[in-house]
Order: structure tokens, then sequence, then C-alpha cells
């Protein structure tokens, strides 16, 4: 393996509290170029994953680098390089959208800052909302600024939680084709995860299901249909959250 194409590797990641196990030696990685689908039911472990990718968390046990480095011991330097955004976070409500946007691009030390800005703003047909205060917009606009931030730095690694949860169907399309422009202009990997199976089945090339912290399924969207002996990604979603697993699929 050539670890300058991997911008993740994790190896037998597990992350306990307590009696809980969040994660059960968790394998996955994320290689430049690509976007990786991180699948799983609520509760199976993917936010604890996502933190610990992003070095807000150490795992109980196993290891992690992101870019060939420890996430948590290097996060001054790999936070530069890469970017996340998720549907349910928020940015400071009491600021307007160009004050948030110009605080996050002054920490990533981007020139001509409010030429950027106004290009993604552009981009994700959100202009008219440069002077309003974050607060006040809707979900699905609070949505797209996010997405805004999170290519301000043009990033190598992005991780992208749940990123058209609150658009609806039209702008959730439009979304995907700027993600899918930018992945494909700058190379970059992208760490996708989402409850809409047919957003991941059209973007994501590789996918990893886990239930209860642990890999159960890899593969391409084909592929795992066809080791659950489903028709649809959904149903294999399904079987896999009512108790199929992979071992249990190959016994059958």
């Amino acid at each position: 393996m050539n670890k300058n194409n991997w911008l993740i590797i994790a190896k037998d990641l597990c992350k306990t509290y307590g009696k809980i196990t969040a994660l059960d030696r968790l394998n996955f990685s994320l290689k430049r170029g690509e976007i990786l689908g991180l699948l799983g039911p609520n509760g199976a472990g993917k936010t604890t994953a996502i933190h610990i990718t992003l070095g807000l968390l150490t795992p109980t046990s196993g290891e992690i680098s992101v870019m060939g480095f420890p996430p948590l011991k290097s996060r001054a330097f790999l936070s530069p390089k890469f970017n996340f955004s998720s549907a349910y976070t928020n940015l400071p409500p009491n600021l307007k959208v160009m004050e948030n946007l110009m605080l996050f691009a002054r920490l990533y030390t981007i020139p001509d800052r409010k030429k950027k800005i106004r290009s993604l703003l552009e981009v994700f047909e959100i202009p008219h909302l440069e002077n309003r205060l974050t607060g006040l917009l809707s979900s699905g606009e609070k949505t797209r600024v996010n997405l805004v931030k999170s290519l301000l730095n043009d990033p190598e690694l992005l991780v992208l939680d749940e990123p058209t949860a609150s658009l609806d169907p039209d702008i959730s399309d439009k979304v995907r084709q700027i993600l899918r422009t930018f992945q494909q202009k700058s190379n970059i990997g992208i760490l996708y995860t989402s409850h809409n199976m047919f957003e991941i089945e059209e973007m994501c090339q590789r996918i990893i299901f886990i239930n209860k912290g642990r890999t159960i399924a890899e593969g391409t969207s084909e592929e795992i249909q066809k080791l659950f002996s489903s028709n649809s990604l959904e149903q294999a979603f399904i079987k896999i959250v009512r108790g199929g697993d992979l071992i249990a699929e190959e016994e059958r």
C-alpha cells in the first residue's frame, strides 16, 4: 500500500465509555480522489469515528492516521488541510453570515477572503444571505452556509455528515453536483455519511457499513447488495439493522 495515496487509515479502532462500547475494532480507509460512504443506523458509531478522525477524541485502542499523522497530536498541522460540515452543527447565531465566514477565513489564513467567500456564496446560490444574522436563517440556509465554510480552505480531506439532510430535493441535487465538481477538480477525499441511500449510491465509489461499532461490510453499492441478497442499498441497510450481518448472511 502506498501510504501517500491514503488520507485516512484506521485499524482496530476501539472506543469505550465505561461499559458502553462505541467502536469495536473498526477498520476503514480513504484514499485521495475517493468519496467513501460511512453508513450505519443511529448509534452505530459513525459520529465517534468522525470525531476520532477529526482529532476531537482519542481512541481507547487501535490506530488511526490522517495524511500520515495521528490526528489528535497533529491537529495544528492537519487543521488547514481538512474541513467538516454537518447539517446538525450551527455557526455562532449572533454573527452575520459574512462575519462568521470571515472568522473562519482568517483562521485558515485565506488570501482575498471576501472574494473567496462571495465566490462560494454564489456557487451555493446564497449571496443574498451575506448580511443576514446566522441565527435567523432557515435550517436549509444554515446547511449551505456550513458547506461554504467547509470549502473555504480548499481542503484535501472533507468530512460531510448528512450534508443535505435539511435541503429540498432540488437544492440537494445542486449541492451534490457542486461537491462532485469540487472533488473531481481538486482530487480530494471525502468521508460522507447519510441516511439517504439514493444519495450514497450517487455520490460514493465505495461504502463501509458499520453496526454496533464494527465493520459489517465494505464495497461498492452493487457488491453490498449482492452480499446481502438485496435488490437495493436501502434493503441491505434494513437487513443489517434488523440483525443480518456478514457472517450470518454467508452461512445462510
